[in-house]
């Protein structure tokens, strides 16, 4: 029942970070799903370099699944937008 969870709040915290950051995104539900959960990871992660904890890859909440999120999206713009342009 907890990777059900774990799941269902990937897909929420993609979606809620899909809709802060505007702009051209094309993937499907399975993608914003992955982006959620690897947002959570990196949130969790965030959070115990921030306050404490230890240093592993651990799953964070619905806000830091989404600051996450947002984090991920815009560094994957940034490196997405780098491999289009030639010089």
């Amino acid at each position: 029942m907890d990777v059900i969870w774990f799941l269902l709040i990937g897909l929420i915290a993609g979606f809620v970070a899909r809709a802060l950051v505007p702009g051209p995104d094309p993937m499907g539900w399975l993608g914003t799903m992955v982006l959620g959960i690897v947002g959570s990871l990196v949130g969790g992660t965030l959070a115990a370099l921030l306050f404490g904890g230890t240093l592993a890859l651990s799953a964070a909440g619905i806000i830091g699944s989404i600051i996450g999120a947002i984090i991920v999206l815009l560094v994957w713009r940034q490196v997405g937008s780098r491999s289009r342009t030639t010089v």
